[in-house]
């Protein structure tokens, strides 16, 4: 799908763009891309001009919500489809998402990206072909090309998910000239796609599942053992797990995860929020 190029609002843009023009402002500066950009805004007493469109003073923003132009009006970026799934704006530029209001990405103490740099950081990707188990919003995939990766192959089974990066100026998008091929973005269920990769044809991988009582198949030895099957021996891999159910029940996540990474052949131990191993 192509990525969408018109403006994304948050409630607090269009109250500046609206009083920008009762101030009787003739021009408007900003970002219209939650962060990645900043530009001008042409301003008339009706409609204000970006990039030669014209776009409507809107009303009604809600907070927490991002909004894009559907060419008619400016409406929310969510979908209802058995869950609500819907991009949330955050202090950084950098938005997450939520599924039935929960929030996928850490943002509470800094950018989701910059989170997502420290934990791609772990594996090393230059030069290296990684895989990228649960795409996401691309941030894992944004990171490594960033580093200097040769190939990622990213796969993401959620439809919404993958509209919602469409629309994400933070997603990487795959036909981006500058990425030069070296994205390879996959609509798919990664525990079943995986048994299609070769054996030993990844340097890296980045594993960032669901929690586990929403894909417990991703966190299952004999995934774990398609892992090892397909990464190379010293090969590295990061594992988020977060520390899900530690004060309700005790249940000790991260050190289940730890065990049966072992078992498949990896030395394992805790790093960040999450597991990082070493294939042997």
């Amino acid at each position: 799908m192509p990525h969408y190029t018109g403006p994304l609002l948050t409630r607090d843009t269009a109250n500046a763009l609206r009083a920008a023009r009762d101030r009787g402002d003739g021009l408007w500066q900003g970002s219209l891309d939650l962060g990645r950009t900043q530009g001008e805004a042409r301003l008339g007493a009706d409609a204000w001009q970006w990039k030669d469109a014209a776009y409507p003073y809107p009303d009604g923003l809600k907070d927490r919500t991002l909004y894009h132009w559907d060419g008619e009006a400016f409406a929310p970026i969510s979908r209802f489809a058995g869950s609500l799934i819907k991009l949330v704006p955050t202090e950084w530029g950098v938005p997450t998402f939520e599924i039935d209001g929960i929030k996928m990405l850490p943002t509470s103490k800094e950018s989701p990206l910059d989170d997502a740099q420290r934990k791609v950081a772990l594996v090393e990707p230059r030069g290296k072909v990684v895989l990228d188990t649960c795409g996401g919003l691309g941030y894992f995939a944004a990171c490594c090309l960033a580093a200097g990766a040769a190939r990622i192959r990213s796969f993401e089974k959620n439809e919404d998910v993958l509209w919602l990066r469409t629309l994400n100026p933070w997603s990487p998008d795959p036909d981006a000239p500058g990425h030069g091929g070296r994205l390879e973005l996959s609509h798919a269920d990664v525990s079943r796609a995986i048994v299609d990769i070769a054996d030993a044809s990844v340097d890296a991988v980045l594993h960032d599942p669901p929690r586990f009582g929403i894909a417990g198949e991703l966190y299952s030895q004999a995934f774990y053992d398609q892992l090892a099957r397909v990464l190379r021996r010293g090969g590295k891999l990061f594992h988020y797990t977060g520390s899900p159910n530690k004060l309700t029940t005790g249940r000790d996540v991260p050190g289940e995860v730890t065990k049966r990474l072992e078992k498949a052949g990896f030395k394992a131990q805790r790093a960040l929020d999450g597991v990082v191993g070493l294939r042997r």
